[in-house]
């Protein structure tokens, strides 16, 4: 079955808390070390779409099963036409096209709204189900970051990937 991907709501709270909440206590893709409660999720989201980025949600079988945002890669001004990407899947969903549906979905979002690059920023190597899937979509590998970061009582390695969206670096931002 193909997911339904669109905008995400605050009826998706509870969902998208969840699929976040294993991540961080399970996991070390997401560098956090406290789950956050869904009111700071809820904060998180209202955050990223007041400044225009798009927040999506994936269903399976009317279930949010994942969920994927864009938000600023750094902020400085010259910095505005790069975003960085987060995509989320349920453990219950994984490997049936949501993370590839979701991703789809947010390069075309910020396609549209004239952004020029994107940031993947990948919680050590050893993710590879991340790493392949920005593969697939075109993205680059632009290096690792040994040792920067730490959780779960190890030293963790970033990796960064990038792809152009729309025309790239081939002409200027339309609003410059």
């Amino acid at each position: 079955m193909t997911p339904t991907i669109r905008d995400a709501t605050p009826a998706d709270i509870p969902a998208i808390a969840a699929i976040y909440a294993v991540e961080v206590a399970d996991f070390v893709n997401t560098y956090e070390y406290e789950v956050p409660d869904e009111a700071e999720m809820a904060r998180r989201m209202d955050d990223i779409r007041a400044r225009g980025y798009p927040y999506l949600a994936a269903e399976l079988d009317g279930e949010v099963v994942g969920y994927a945002y864009a938000g600023s890669f750094r902020s400085r001004a010259a910095y505005h036409w790069v975003v960085e990407n987060s995509v989320y899947v349920a453990a219950t969903a994984q490997g049936r096209g949501v993370g590839a549906a979701l991703l789809q979905a947010l390069i075309d979002a910020c396609v549209a709204r004239g952004f020029r690059q994107m940031i993947a920023v990948i919680g050590e190597p050893a993710n590879t189900a991340s790493i392949k899937l920005h593969e697939r979509f075109g993205f680059r590998h632009l290096g690792t970051f040994p040792g920067i970061a730490w959780k779960h009582e190890r030293w963790l390695d970033t990796v960064f990937m990038q792809r152009a969206l729309g025309d790239g670096t081939g002409s200027p931002p339309s609003n410059e």
